[in-house]
């Protein structure tokens, strides 16, 4: 029995993979790689790498989590670390409840989150040529307004990491209440 990399996520809906894709063509120049549409989604929980028998224990305890849909919005543009420029993304909205009910609901298998931070990994770095000019280019990177969705589920992923980037899967979705 082999170990998983595994995350909780909520997933963007397509008609919002659009429109990040059009932020990301907006972004000034960097070397490193773009988010693939597909794999754009905000982690609520990663686990790291569990046994079969955490996934088990994990699946119960989310099945519990009594919860209503909501809306989650995009909202603006940033990077971290502040000390170099490592990863981009977009910040969503109004997601920091149901993360804090899911740490809650495994904090006797998994540390809390010291510090949840709701954003959408659009990015990642390896060299930027000039930082200043980068960031003064990223602050005119607009966000469009009224970038929002219900959310309606959350789902448990499993993360195989390839040369290529990685590819994720849904082990099992948790609905929400109306």
């Amino acid at each position: 029995m082999g170990l998983i990399r595994a995350f909780i996520s909520i997933d963007i809906p397509e008609n919002l993979l659009k429109e990040i894709e059009k932020v990301q063509k907006k972004l000034p120049c960097f070397e490193g790689k773009l988010t693939e549409p597909k794999n754009l989604h905000l982690t609520l929980k990663f686990l790291g790498e569990i046994d079969e028998e955490k996934i088990v224990e994990v699946k119960r305890r989310l099945r519990e989590i009594k919860y209503g849909k909501f809306e989650a919005k995009i909202s603006e543009i940033g990077f971290f670390p502040s000390s170099y420029i490592k990863i981009l993304w977009v910040k969503l909205d109004n997601c920091q409840n149901i993360q804090r009910i899911i740490d809650e609901k495994l904090e006797c298998i998994f540390k809390k989150e010291e510090k949840f931070m709701s954003h959408v990994t659009i990015a990642r770095v390896k060299y930027v040529k000039n930082k200043k000019y980068f960031l003064e280019e990223l602050k005119k990177t607009e966000i469009p307004d009224g970038l929002k969705f219900k959310v309606k589920s959350f789902e448990l992923k499993k993360s195989i990491l390839k040369k290529t980037g990685p590819i994720y899967e849904t082990i099992e979705e948790y609905e929400l209440e109306q």
